[in-house]
């Protein structure tokens, strides 16, 4: 699993549909951070959810779970959940000139919920982290993931994407990065770099610890790895195009050949997180 937003967006749906127990949530935000907060953005929130106001004070996991069930309304026989990734150029879903939408671009990620007449609210997560030692080289992992709850005047009904069609976007995504993976390599021969599919194992290996809800569709399991394996080999690629390759002219043609890719590969995976959220109330 990719960012907290998936990680919560599945599982809670698992959740208000009955195929998973509330713990499950909190195991799965756990692999994110040891400790969880919620606070509402504004009073109308607050009103919506019930989270304290005016005083803003961090509510914990539990918390964020009964906001969700609120949120999500009492009468409930399809998802009421909705992911975002937003980057800047592409919005969708998301009410236009709101705080909520500026934030949501910040992080990359957001979740609305939205149940049947209930107002709806929004969800975007911050990583908190200990102030670093100066004499610390090797980073730092955080401490704490803080949900602020926004309170959103309309909601834009979710993007239909098709799973078959992402799915064959992506076949074509895989070729291609693997193509412009290939040429680093070769690129990158006499630069002091280890193996880039090695550092693109490693980046699989680190989101294998993140379980998905025992539901999910298979193909849209299958959807997500190879999201998951384009999006590694971005990830290095990005880090390796600058000593990797020797002219300014191919550094521009490795890059165009990989930005592309990011649009795919978000919308493979909206399109089977989607996938995953209607499977919990099927039967």
């Amino acid at each position: 699993m990719w960012c907290p937003s998936v990680s919560l967006t599945v599982w809670a749906n698992a959740w208000l549909a009955g195929a998973a127990a509330p713990d499950d949530v909190l195991d799965a935000l756990s692999l994110w951070a040891p400790k969880h907060s919620v606070t509402a953005y504004d009073s109308v929130a607050a009103g919506r959810t019930g989270l304290p106001w005016p005083d803003l004070l961090d509510s914990g996991a539990v918390s964020l779970l009964q906001t969700l069930r609120t949120a999500a309304g009492p009468q409930r026989t399809s998802p009421p959940i909705q992911l975002a990734l937003p980057v800047p150029g592409d919005v969708r879903g998301l009410p236009a000139g709101t705080q909520f939408q500026r934030d949501a671009v910040t992080a990359g990620e957001a979740l609305i919920v939205a149940g049947g007449d209930a107002d709806a609210i929004g969800l975007v997560p911050d990583f908190e982290y200990d102030e670093l030692d100066v004499d610390d080289e090797f980073g730092h992992e955080p401490v704490g993931l803080s949900w602020t709850v926004y309170s959103l005047p309309t909601v834009a009904p979710a993007a239909y994407i098709d799973l078959g069609e992402a799915e064959y976007e992506l076949r074509s995504a895989v070729r291609a990065a693997a193509e412009a993976l290939g040429a680093l390599r070769t690129g990158a021969a006499d630069v002091d770099v280890e193996d880039p599919r090695g550092l693109v194992e490693e980046i699989l290996e680190a989101g294998r610890a993140h379980r998905i809800p025992e539901h999910a569709p298979d193909r849209a399991l299958r959807v997500l790895e190879n999201a998951a394996h384009v999006d590694a080999i971005i990830a290095v690629s990005a880090e390796l195009i600058p000593s990797g390759l020797h002219s300014s002219t191919q550094v521009q043609l490795a890059s165009d050949a990989l930005r592309p890719l990011d649009a795919v590969v978000r919308a493979a995976r909206i399109a089977a997180v989607t996938a995953i959220l209607h499977s919990a109330w099927r039967g």
